[in-house]
């Protein structure tokens, strides 16, 4: 039985974003529970070392690690701009137009009341985004206030987490952005929907499995306090030997050769 054009709506549109769904609740629970089988948790130990690598580096590391935030947050900042940006436009497009967008080159549902669903869950999706990328941006200068803090003992865990966080949001910010785009082909129809979440759902499964092994990383923080050990042993040494070569039983023998 063939469906209607009312019906293929009913049917795709809800798979397509079970797939989205279904593919990131397992991403979540692979995170939580087997971080090192996953992009997210390989690089959230390579974050973790950042951060204890940088914090050990004394003025140089931090100088060096707020670059790195820097451009994280003017990252987080211009997406977050874009998501407003964009959902302004489309909020202003559907309170204004009597009468909306109305594409006719696929098969679908082109009532008004399913083409108001489509511009309100794009709507919601570039605010969801929004919010998440202005999360990220709170987490990344907060990690920079605490890099900067001056003679204080600030924990290594507490920087850790805020950029760790402001790492997980902007990551949710940049899924929701994928989610948008195939709302957005929603407009054309179901089936470019559908087509754009399995398409999608493929290629992130394959960008989000890591096999590389994590690395233990190993910061020497005793290397300079252990090479000055044999400076102290010389200098010590070489001072004895001044003071023997000045004592008078050394003296004596070329007082009396001349």
């Amino acid at each position: 039985m063939s469906l209607g054009k009312g019906s293929i709506d009913l049917v795709l549109v809800p798979s397509g974003l079970l797939l989205m769904f279904g593919y990131h609740l397992i991403l979540l629970y692979r995170v939580l529970r087997l971080p090192q089988t996953t992009t997210i948790g390989f690089e959230n130990h390579n974050k973790k070392a950042w951060v204890d690598g940088m914090l050990r580096g004394g003025s140089s590391g931090a100088e060096l690690g707020l670059g790195v935030i820097s451009a994280s947050i003017s990252a987080s900042s211009t997406l977050a701009s874009l998501s407003i940006g964009l959902s302004s436009l489309i909020g202003a497009w559907v309170g204004n137009s009597s009468k909306l967008f109305v594409p006719q080159l696929f098969y679908g549902d082109d009532s008004l009341s399913t083409n108001s669903v489509k511009y309100l869950s794009l709507l919601a999706c570039f605010l969801a985004a929004f919010t998440s990328f202005v999360q990220a941006t709170r987490y990344f200068v907060h990690a920079s206030f605490l890099i900067t803090t001056l003679d204080s003992d600030v924990p290594m865990s507490y920087v850790e987490t805020a950029v760790i966080r402001g790492g997980n949001f902007f990551t949710v910010g940049l899924r929701l952005l994928y989610l948008a785009a195939t709302l957005l082909l929603w407009v054309f129809g179901p089936i470019p929907m559908f087509a754009s979440s399995l398409g999608i759902v493929i290629t992130l499964s394959i960008f989000d499995t890591n096999t590389t092994p994590l690395h233990n990383f190993r910061h020497s923080s005793s290397g300079k306090k252990e090479s000055k050990t044999p400076d102290v042993g010389a200098s010590q040494a070489m001072h004895a030997s001044s003071s023997y070569a000045k004592s008078p039983m050394y003296t004596t023998p070329s007082i009396m050769s001349g």
